[in-house]
């Protein structure tokens, strides 16, 4: 029986080993004197999230000349108290709020991503640890 994709990426380093890609090799680095607070961060959030989603999707990519194609992707919140938030968003048009890199075939692989890797999103949206 074959095992979903689900149930084969728990970690980022497991959607590596998926990928052939060498987990400690995925790190862009900033100079420190650009001025730029957190760049480092986000950007090495994204590429985690990015290695993560195209995993998840088994080489899936967005179609953007489809509009009848449903692509899925995540939208967060926050509240006054800093709660961080999710709320799935599917989009049938050649519009959207994320990049392409982070968009999910599916509804489930969505709502699975940003709850399993909740805390790198969550370096990636609010620049933060």
């Amino acid at each position: 029986m074959k095992k979903n994709i689900i149930d084969k990426v728990k970690t980022f380093e497991d959607a590596c080993q998926i990928l052939g890609i060498n987990p400690n090799n995925y790190k862009l680095i900033v100079d420190k004197n650009m001025g730029l607070d957190n760049l480092e961060l986000v950007t090495n959030a994204f590429l985690k999230l990015a290695i993560i989603t195209r995993c998840l999707n088994e080489g899936w990519k967005p179609n953007w000349d489809d509009d009848k194609e449903t692509k899925y992707y995540p939208w967060f919140y926050m509240d006054n108290i800093r709660s961080f938030g999710l709320h799935v968003v599917s989009c049938h048009s050649s519009n959207s709020g994320v990049s392409g890199w982070l968009c999910f075939k599916n509804e489930d692989l969505c709502k699975y991503a940003t709850k399993q890797f909740k805390d790198i999103y969550e370096a990636y949206m609010l620049n933060s640890k």
